[in-house]
C-alpha cells in the first residue's frame, strides 16, 4: 500500500514527529512512516470511545496484527498494518506489542499504581517506539534509543498533563512541584546517557533519535520551574523549538 496514508496520519496526528521525518533521508523516512502512523493509531484508539471494552477491542486488533507480523505469514490488509509488516521483524513486533499492552492504561480512569508503574508505561510507549525506530533503521541493539525515547516521552507527558487532568485522569503519581522536578531530573539523566551513546549508532539509524530534540529544553524547564507543568506553560517558544530541530537536522545528533 502507498505510504501516503501513513504520511497524512503522521502529519495530522504528530506534527513534531513529522518534522523530524522531513529532515531525515528519504530511505529512513520510508521506513519510519509506517511505524509512526502505527503509534498514532494505537495512541488515539482508547480516546475514540467512552466505553473501556470497545477501547480494549481496538487495542486487541493491533495486538493481533502484530502477532501476524511476528509469525511471518499472511498479515491483514490495512493502510498502516500492511506497510508496517514490510519494515518490522519479529523482535520489533514483540516490543510494539508491549507498547500496545501499556496503552490499556488509557482505557480506564484508574491512576498509576505507583512510580514504577508510571515509569514502565513511559518506557514501553515512548521508549519502545524509539527502540523499534532504531531497529528498523539498522540498529537492532542500542541503549541510546530507549533512553532517549523515555526522556522524550516524559517531556511530552508533562506537556499533556493539563489536558489529561481536564479529562478526569491522574497522569502523575505525585504532582507536587518537588516530585515533578525530581522526575524531570531523572529524565535528563536518561537523556544524557543517550547523548553519550548516540555516536555508537550507525549514522543511518540516528534519525530514530531525532524526536527527542525537544526533551532537554522541556525537562530542564520542568526541573527548574515545575509549576509550569500544571499551568500548561511548559512549552518553549515556537522559534526556539524550530531552531532546536534545525540544529538536530544539521548535526544529526540530539
Amino acid at each position: 500500500m502507498s505510504l501516503d496514508a501513513c504520511a497524512a496520519l503522521v502529519e495530522r496526528g504528530d506534527p513534531d514527529r513529522f518534522r523530524t521525518l522531513l529532515a531525515a533521508p528519504l530511505e529512513a523516512r520510508k521506513r519510519l512512516l509506517p511505524l509512526y502512523a502505527f503509534n498514532i493509531e494505537v495512541s488515539r484508539a482508547p480516546w475514540l470511545t467512552e466505553e473501556p471494552m470497545i477501547a480494549e477491542m481496538r487495542l486487541q486488533w493491533w495486538r493481533d496484527a502484530l502477532e501476524e507480523i511476528a509469525a511471518g505469514g499472511s498479515v491483514r490488509r490495512h493502510e498502516v498494518a500492511t506497510p508496517l509488516a514490510e519494515v518490522l521483524d519479529a523482535e520489533g513486533a514483540r516490543v510494539l506489542d508491549a507498547l500496545v499492552a501499556a496503552r490499556r492504561w488509557d482505557c480506564s480512569r484508574a491512576a498509576f499504581d505507583d512510580s514504577a508503574a508510571f515509569e514502565a508505561y513511559i518506557a514501553a510507549t515512548s521508549g519502545g517506539l524509539m527502540e523499534v525506530a532504531a531497529r528498523v533503521l539498522g540498529a537492532p541493539s542500542t541503549q541510546a534509543a530507549p533512553e532517549a525515547g523515555y526522556a522524550a516521552g516524559l517531556a511530552a507527558w508533562f506537556l499533556a498533563v493539563p489536558a489529561l487532568e481536564d479529562k478526569g485522569r491522574r497522569p502523575l503519581v505525585d504532582g507536587r512541584p518537588e516530585a515533578v522536578s525530581s522526575l524531570a531530573r531523572q529524565g535528563l539523566a536518561r537523556l544524557a546517557r543517550a547523548r553519550m551513546q548516540q555516536g555508537a549508532m550507525p549514522k543511518a539509524a540516528r534519525p530514530a533519535l531525532w524526536p527527542a530534540w525537544r526533551a532537554k529544553a522541556l525537562l530542564t524547564r520542568a526541573a527548574k520551574h515545575p509549576a509550569h507543568v500544571a499551568a500548561a506553560t511548559l512549552a518553549e517558544p515556537e522559534a526556539r523549538k524550530r531552531w532546536g530541530l534545525m540544529v538536530t537536522g544539521l548535526t544529526g545528533r540530539i
